[in-house]
């Protein structure tokens, strides 16, 4: 992998410093990169986890990073946030706390502060990922197709991106499809849909398939089924249903998984996603054991005539906790590559 620490022999002469930070609604993963000539190598030095609920402010966040990791006098910094930038703010419901560019800039006291989408970042970092140490849950083990890729995420919220290769690398298309209408298939997802418009009267696919979702779809079942479940927490809904220990849990991560086949399936359609899908986030690793017991596959399947198509897409989940921080990191030097690729054409005009 690009970003592994196993690349520390890179040449000083030529390394570049970069602080590289994956933020979403639970969680901040920050890390101190060395990159050599143009960032075509880059490993991560330093890297911590912090809980965006125990801070005041991302720019606190990064500021503790630094005084416990290094990197003062690091003058870049690469962000992979949730969400997107408009203006000077980045949009999105799941952050804590509201993020000015030009705000956090000044905060950190730093010259270059540069934002790319989470799942953006996600599709990035997938090219650094070695097939193999994914887990395969449908198709075959390599793409008949070198169509694009997908990659989607249940975290705090639902992310999404495209990945297209073409003959400089890849373009990267982010999306919000965590925001789109969530289409109900089954009974049992109609009846819930219905208990869930009680809050919202437009139901988002993220409202069910995400971490915020699980905890959604566990109080509707509790309603519909006239149980007395006490408020639980994504992570204990998920330990619940893998130790069988309520059922309510169970039928949670069961209606959970088969729909998330289900969208995905409608997702894979949309995009022509012919190359794979990955499939990321904080949620599902967890999930893995109940992911394979559902009817998670069979709903991704299920698309009429074009299950043959679906059936010839790799569907992989990974694991990677520092895919974020890769993958901004992968944007950022990345981005640089094409200007000074851009400027050598220029100059043969």
């Amino acid at each position: 992998m690009g970003g592994s620490t196993s690349q520390r022999g890179l040449a000083r002469a030529h390394a570049t410093a970069l602080i590289a930070a994956d933020v979403g609604g639970t969680h901040a993963r920050i890390a101190r990169l060395e990159a050599g000539f143009a960032g075509r190598d880059f490993a991560i030095v330093e890297y911590r986890k912090y809980s965006c609920a125990d801070y005041p402010s991302l720019a606190a966040i990064i500021d503790a990073f630094r005084a416990e990791a290094g990197g003062r006098d690091i003058d870049r910094i690469a962000l992979a946030v949730a969400g997107y930038v408009i203006d000077d703010a980045v949009v999105n419901v799941n952050l804590p706390w509201p993020v000015s560019i030009s705000g956090l800039r000044n905060a950190l006291g730093v010259g270059e502060l540069a934002i790319v989408n989470d799942f953006e970042a996600v599709a990035h970092a997938i090219g650094h990922v070695d097939e193999s140490s994914a887990t395969l849950l449908s198709g075959p083990s390599r793409a008949i197709s070198r169509g694009p890729v997908l990659v989607v995420g249940p975290g705090t919220g639902l992310g999404a991106a495209v990945r297209i290769a073409d003959a400089n690398g890849a373009v990267i298309l982010a999306t919000e499809a965590g925001q789109a209408t969530l289409a109900p298939e089954t009974d049992t997802e109609f009846a819930i849909l219905g208990e869930l418009r009680r809050q919202n009267a437009r139901v988002q696919i993220e409202h069910v398939l995400s971490g915020t979702g699980l905890v959604n779809l566990h109080r509707a079942i509790a309603t519909l089924r006239g149980a007395a479940a006490p408020p639980r927490s994504a992570a204990e809904i998920t330990a619940a249903a893998l130790a069988k220990s309520d059922p309510i849990a169970v039928e949670t991560a069961d209606v959970f998984c088969g729909w998330l086949g289900g969208v995905l399936g409608d997702l894979a359609l949309i995009y022509g996603a012919e190359g794979g899908i990955w499939l990321a986030g904080g949620v599902l690793p967890q999930m893995k054991d109940l992911v394979a017991q559902s009817t998670f596959v069979a709903r991704f399947l299920d698309k009429g005539v074009m299950q043959g198509v679906l059936a010839r897409t790799p569907v992989r989940l990974v694991e990677h906790a520092q895919l974020g921080v890769i993958g901004a990191a992968s944007w950022y030097f990345g981005r640089d590559e094409a200007a000074a690729q851009a400027t050598r054409e220029e100059s043969h005009v």
